[in-house]
């Protein structure tokens, strides 16, 4: 089933329900996937600058930090 048939099957099926709470769960769940992420200024500065730290080597990978945490943690 392609997205458009997929799409054109739950309309049809969402305008046979009458369950008034059954429609108020599916806005929900429809409400939830569409929100739209609203950050203030300092959030995308922080954003960006993590970006160019990344861009510019500074970071450590998942695996790397796991060997220096159990390495730390052996010690102490």
């Amino acid at each position: 089933m392609t997205t458009l048939d997929l799409k054109k099957h739950l309309i049809q099926r969402i305008s046979e329900i009458e369950d008034t709470a059954f429609l108020e769960a599916i806005k929900t769940i429809l409400d939830s996937k569409s929100q739209i992420l609203h950050l203030t200024a300092e959030q995308r500065a922080e954003i960006k600058q993590s970006q160019e730290q990344i861009e510019q080597g500074l970071f450590i990978s998942q695996d790397k930090l796991d060997e220096e945490f159990e390495k730390w943690a052996s010690e102490n």
